[in-house]
């Protein structure tokens, strides 16, 4: 994958930056792409974030992020989508879990995070349960869990280079979507089950986006559901799309895909 993000911004120097952002835990390159056509340098235009592999198992959301990258950048689809927004698209964001649930176990799903227990009997970190958002609420601290919230918000490097992002261009930053799977939802927050005051506006947008879905996909997949991921899924805290939210961009959701 690294080699094809390589490949494009080689490509393309005049649209297309590949950023090394730090490393994991593990000592592996975090990389994401910045899509410009103005070298995000004019403030005026807003940004798009997208995420994937946050949850390493989860492998069929990294096809999105990449598809979207070769219609913007090679194909050339939907010009005006370059033209008018800075893109920012983060293939990998748990490069270290992603290779483990390729060489060890499939459906590993945390960071590689270990000294959490002595013999590191369990290992890992959910890493969308480590930002600093309700942290802790509704997640566990048993180390041993699949949605085990690490030592503390940010104890975890892959956490600290996605919230260094957003960060870095919240003002700019009109959406958030951060791919996960499985289940045919688009989700918003927050976790808790409190709504946002743009509640609405959010579910508004979902229900356009999941429409626009629902008329391309394959006929077997169930149709989108849209709605705050407590009342349609479960409770979550230190979840990415609630400090998207935190941090003031307007439009912060998770798309949970099908398998397939």
């Amino acid at each position: 994958v690294y080699t094809y993000l390589e490949d494009i911004a080689e490509n393309n120097p005049d649209l297309v930056t590949l950023v090394n952002a730090g490393k994991s835990f593990e000592g592996r390159d975090v990389k994401y792409l910045k899509i410009s056509t103005t070298n995000f340098e004019d403030k005026r235009k807003p940004v798009v974030v997208l995420q994937s592999l946050l949850h390493s198992r989860e492998w069929v959301t990294l096809p999105p992020s990449l598809y979207a990258i070769e219609n913007l950048v090679v194909n050339g689809t939907d010009r005006d989508l370059v033209d008018e927004i800075d893109w920012i698209i983060f293939p990998i964001a748990n490069p270290d879990g992603y290779e483990y649930s390729h060489t060890e176990v499939r459906f590993w799903r945390k960071n590689r995070a270990t000294g959490y227990i002595p013999g590191d009997i369990c290992t890992g970190v959910d890493l969308n349960r480590n930002f600093d958002i309700f942290w802790g609420d509704y997640s566990s601290n048993n180390v041993c869990s699949e949605t085990f919230h690490g030592s503390g918000p940010f104890s975890e490097p892959e956490a600290r280079i996605v919230a260094d992002i957003l960060h870095e261009y919240n003002s700019r930053i009109e959406l958030f979507i951060d791919l996960h799977s499985t289940g045919s939802m688009i989700i918003y927050g927050w976790g808790t089950g409190d709504l946002p005051p743009n509640a609405f506006l959010m579910h508004a947008a979902a229900i356009k986006m999941a429409t626009a879905i629902d008329a391309v996909k394959v006929s077997w997949n169930p149709n989108y559901r849209v709605g705050n991921v407590a009342l349609i899924m479960y409770k979550a805290s230190g979840v990415t799309m609630d400090y998207g939210m935190k941090l003031g961009i307007p439009y912060s959701y998770v798309y949970e895909l099908p398998r397939h």
